[in-house]
Formats: C-alpha cells, sequence, structure tokens
C-alpha cells in the first residue's frame, strides 16, 4: 500500500461486538428509539459500553485528544455562547432517564464539527466496534440540507470501516409513494 491509499474494510479489521464498545450519533430532542437501539446491542454484545455523541456544527475543534474527546471553540471567535453546556446537561439528563434503567453503562461526549468526522474519531479512540445513528429528522429544512451534506450514515459507511446500524426513525409509505402503482 502506498501512503496515498486508504485502509479498506477488511476481515482482519473487524473489531469483535462482545466486549467492544458502541458509538452512539444522538442529537437534542431525538426519539429515545436511538437510545434504546443501542442499548439492546450493548446488552446482546455483552453488557458493551455506550458513548453517545453530539457533534456540534456550530463549534469547531481545537483539539482531538486520546480518549476520543476534544476541545472545542465557537465558530465565531468573538461570539462568547456558552448555551452549548445547556445543550450537553440537557442531554445527560435525557440519557439518564432512558439508557440509566436499562443497566448499560455509558457516557456522554461533546463533539464537534463534522458529524462523520467526529464520530469516527470517537470511534477509533475507544476501540469501538459500531457506530449508531438514527435516520434524519423530518422537515424540508433537514431535508435540504442532507440533500447538499449527504446522510450521516451514508458518509460513515463511505469513510470508516465500522460497521453503520441505522435506526429508522420515521418510515415511508412506498404505496403512496408510487407514482405508477
Amino acid at each position: 500500500m502506498t501512503g496515498t491509499e486508504v485502509p479498506q474494510p477488511h476481515p482482519s479489521r473487524l473489531t469483535p461486538f462482545d466486549g467492544h464498545p458502541a458509538v452512539v450519533g444522538i442529537v437534542p430532542g431525538q426519539p429515545e428509539l436511538v437510545a434504546l437501539t443501542a442499548a439492546a446491542w450493548a446488552r446482546a454484545a455483552g453488557g458493551a459500553t455506550l458513548y453517545f455523541a453530539y457533534v456540534d456544527p456550530t463549534r469547531q475543534v481545537v483539539e482531538e485528544l486520546p480518549d476520543g474527546s476534544v476541545r472545542h471553540v465557537d465558530l465565531d471567535p468573538d461570539t462568547a455562547d456558552d448555551s452549548w453546556q445547556e445543550r450537553a446537561r440537557s442531554m445527560e439528563a435525557f440519557l439518564h432517564d432512558v439508557v440509566d434503567p436499562t443497566g448499560v453503562p455509558w457516557e456522554l461526549r461533546y463533539l464537534a464539527g463534522r458529524p462523520d468526522r467526529a464520530l469516527t474519531h470517537l470511534a477509533r479512540a475507544v476501540d469501538a466496534a459500531v457506530i449508531v445513528v438514527g435516520t434524519r429528522a423530518p422537515g424540508v429544512r433537514q431535508g435540504i440540507r442532507e440533500f447538499i451534506d449527504g446522510s450521516v450514515a451514508v458518509q460513515l459507511a463511505h469513510h470508516q470501516h465500522r460497521p453503520v446500524l441505522v435506526v429508522p426513525l420515521r418510515v415511508v409509505d412506498w404505496k403512496a409513494q408510487l407514482a405508477w402503482g
């Protein structure tokens, strides 16, 4: 392999599920289904730890730390916006309510920047076996953003070697979508 080739998925790069954590991408206001699906996976994988991660696109990474966490600052250096701390507390309270009853160990990481890159960095740092994400939020604005940026699940599937478990949060009625049916 030359210096420009990217390591490709291969059985030798597979991280066993048993005993290895999962990284779970979450967003504020997301249904509890993503967290509960990840907890079910963790129990099936022998009680693996879940690393829940919110990636704040309004902040930028200053330093990536070896444990997968990051030091981050606001995109606008002239803004002193500390609302991210309240957002982190709110998500932590949500996870206490939803995940604690399952008995699965978990941690929350507040990350910054591009979601696919940040989740990949965390997964690499904690040696995760899988990355769990939910489908996009419904709505026109979110649909336009996904069309421009691409879905996080697709970006993850194309830019790192771990399996990506995508939790459906809204399904489409195929019959209503078929113009010819």
